[in-house]
């Protein structure tokens, strides 16, 4: 499939609306679904830190609504508005409940687009 530039260019979208008033890290995410969806998220922060959600998770959650409990990802793109970094570890184990181990995740480092599989972004993620 291989959207990154479209998919980047949503996610950055997606950043530019974080509520982000405590860390100022202002986060976007894009996904396109197995179904050919496409989907945005940004962070939402919280007074109480660990109320936030991260854009990567609140993005899937909204595709799993939209789609149902059988949503997976085909493609998906984190971008930090002044900041070039992977997901977090937390976004990754969620990210692997809904994708492949082939799945793309891209991201920017040094300012160019970075294509990582997420068998690589998470070599041994949990499973049950």
């Amino acid at each position: 499939m291989h959207q990154a530039p479209a998919l980047l260019e949503a996610a950055t979208a997606a950043a530019a609306k974080a509520y982000a008033p405590y860390s100022r890290f202002q986060v976007g995410c894009a996904l396109v679904t197995a179904q050919g969806n496409l989907f945005t998220g940004c962070n939402v922060e919280n007074a109480s830190y660990g109320l936030t959600i991260c854009a990567e998770r609140g993005t899937i959650f909204q595709a799993v609504a939209a789609e149902g409990p059988e949503m997976r990802i085909a493609e998906l793109a984190v971008i930090a508005l002044g900041h070039e970094f992977p997901p977090c570890g937390a976004c990754r184990q969620v990210i692997a409940e809904f994708a492949d181990a082939e799945t793309p995740v891209w991201f920017l480092r040094d300012g160019k687009p970075v294509r990582l599989t997420m068998a690589e972004l998470l070599p041994a993620s949990f499973k049950l």
